[in-house]
């Protein structure tokens, strides 16, 4: 009777170990398969682990993957990084890349900057600006084609001749206007800002030093206009 009470309680105790030995290696093997950590997480990490960096991240922050080599590594940050766009959901706030074309983005169908080789139009990157706008090279956008502008002409310069306003009956006078807008690369081009004609005067005799002051009249004259 006595040695059934011990071979029984041996049977026992032994089951007893083995299935302990169990349990430790199950919680081996789910460590291994979950090995999220809840405590110690840095960087603004709610939930992180050793191979995947953050899992999910504290309130307000934003959850973007960085490649780093073959692995992509979890972070929590403020804001999301150039490329990326911030969403917030209820119960993350991610960060997605920009399209391929896109430099910085405000959401997936709104491009702010495209990168090299393509130019901004209404959120979009084209390789050719449409009809009607053309590519500002400086800014990398497309914008409206701007023509030369000028303005009125001035009134006629005195008739002179070699620079004289005496002693002599044909001469010739000359008119000015200012541009007040150049044109853009794809805009008309700007007209003439001068313009002489022939005129007619009747023929007076010049006096001694005349000729140097209407000479300089006429120097006066043209930069007044």
């Amino acid at each position: 009777m006595h040695l059934r009470l011990i071979s029984c309680f041996f049977i026992i105790l032994n089951f007893l170990e083995y299935i302990g030995s169990q349990n430790a290696s199950r919680g081996r093997r789910q460590r291994r398969m979950h090995p999220n950590v809840s405590q110690g997480c840095q960087g603004g990490c709610a939930t992180c682990s050793d191979y995947n960096g953050c899992l999910s991240c504290k309130p307000k922050l934003f959850f973007v993957l960085e490649r780093i080599g073959m692995k992509q590594i979890g972070v929590c940050l403020s804001s999301c990084p150039s490329g990326y766009y911030g969403t917030r959901y209820p119960d993350i706030n991610k960060c997605t890349k920009c399209k391929a074309d896109c430099d910085t983005c405000f959401n997936k169908n709104f491009c702010t900057k495209c990168k090299s080789g393509f130019y901004l139009h209404l959120g979009k990157c084209l390789d050719n600006c449409p009809e009607g706008l053309e590519a500002n090279n400086h800014t990398m956008e497309c914008v409206s084609i701007v023509h030369c502008e000028a303005s009125e002409w001035s009134p006629w310069s005195p008739c002179t001749k070699k620079g004289k306003t005496c002693g002599f009956k044909r001469g010739t006078e000359t008119r000015v206007r200012e541009i007040i807008q150049h044109p853009s690369a794809k805009g008309n081009l700007c007209p003439p800002t001068s313009e002489t004609r022939k005129c007619t005067v009747q023929r007076k005799k010049c006096q001694k030093g005349e000729r140097g002051l209407h000479l300089c009249l006429l120097v006066y004259f043209l930069k007044s206009l």
